[in-house]
């Protein structure tokens, strides 16, 4: 079992791969990292005498002081190799760099002589280094106006905002999901590689990505539908915009109910998307789920009887409870990497229709257990 420690564990990047070598406890055993350890030496000598391998994940990328950044980012580099000196480490340090290296500013000059300095420190300690150079990350959980164009978009329009393109460029972006199995890559399959350069996964026009996002917003969350996905890249994209929404304030969302002499009639769900259907009744009394997904697209919607529907973020304690009531049929969608139950808390047989954007593969499942 290797043990792995990451530096800017609760990061965007180091909370997914934290979360995402937690799946395989068999694999690996987490050392737990805190941000203070880097201002305390016995504290960060500690951590790295316990690791196999330290992913250094820890930096500053945007302030309105270049100066502060290049200090701080070579900083922490420069204490994690006295660290590792003293404690006479051999552990595999993969380090994260940027394709910004080669730009003629403060922040590239720090990642670019930070990888080198690792890269010095394991040539005369016997350690192991992997140098990676990565793309502009997007995904789940990352911070506007911060970690890349995506966030800040996403979070813009999800909260009734404006963006604004300043300037209309390709860029180059790859998926903090895809980025996390080239950590497990390196991790797993090579011993240290002085220089990686991870390929970006997707290549779009920052109109083309505001107009695919806008397009989420109208569609899914003013309106309920799930889209048309085209790509592998749009996966990841809703997935992306859906973890921005205020869950609280937009869940459950109440269904429209069209009732005759012969009785009623609920439109659950429009899809642009296949995926499997499926009918549940449960007990009074009875909790299903208590399970999140990685990937995975998912409706819970109540037709008939009390429901109460509770979702956590993985990493997190805050438990989200929405109430549904068969009388006004609602639905709530499951983000991902959101643990979620559904609970029978009237006196009847409750009525639920589940729908999921993929079928049930028992060799794939993405269905992960952990009580809400």
């Amino acid at each position: 079992m290797l043990k792995v420690g990451i530096t800017g564990q609760a990061g965007f990047v180091g909370t997914h791969l934290y979360n995402t070598l937690g799946l395989s406890p068999e694999e690996f055993f987490r050392v737990d990292f805190r941000r203070e350890f880097f201002e305390n030496e016995a504290e960060l000598e500690n951590f790295v005498s316990k690791c196999d391998v330290v992913v250094h994940l820890a930096a500053m990328n945007r302030h309105p002081e270049p100066q502060l950044i290049y200090d701080t980012n070579i900083g922490l580099v420069q204490k994690l190799v006295g660290a590792l000196t003293k404690t006479r480490s051999k552990a595999h340090v993969l380090f994260s760099s940027s394709t910004q290296e080669g730009k003629d500013n403060l922040y590239a000059k720090s990642k670019k002589e930070g990888r080198e300095l690792m890269a010095y420190w394991a040539k005369n300690s016997g350690g192991k280094f992997t140098g990676m150079i990565i793309p502009n990350v997007f995904g789940p959980f990352g911070s506007p106006n911060y970690n890349s164009v995506v966030a800040t978009f996403c979070h813009k329009l999800a909260h009734n905002e404006t963006p604004k393109i300043d300037i209309d460029i390709e860029v180059k972006l790859i998926y903090v999901g895809e980025l996390i199995t080239e950590f497990l890559k390196e991790i797993r399959e090579y011993g240290g590689r002085e220089e990686v350069r991870v390929s970006s996964t997707s290549e779009v026009k920052v109109s083309t990505l505001l107009n695919q996002l806008t397009d989420f917003k109208t569609g899914y969350q003013e309106k309920g539908e799930i889209p048309a996905i085209a790509n592998t890249f749009e996966w990841n994209l809703f997935n992306t915009f859906r973890c921005y929404m205020d869950l609280t304030n937009h869940f459950p969302v109440k269904l429209k109910q069209h009732t005759d002499p012969r009785g009623s009639f609920v439109e659950v769900i429009r899809l642009g998307v296949g995926g499997q259907v499926s009918f549940s009744t449960t007990l009074p009394g009875i909790t299903r789920g208590n399970h999140y997904h990685t990937r995975k697209i998912e409706r819970f919607a109540v037709i008939k009887g009390k429901a109460l529907i509770q979702l956590r973020k993985i990493g997190t304690h805050e438990v989200l409870d929405f109430y549904l009531d068969g009388e006004e049929p609602a639905y709530v969608d499951m983000p991902v990497w959101y643990t979620h139950n559904i609970k029978n808390i009237g006196d009847e047989v409750l009525y639920t229709n589940f729908w999921i954007n993929e079928f049930y593969d028992e060799n794939d499942v993405d269905t992960w257990l952990e009580v809400v």
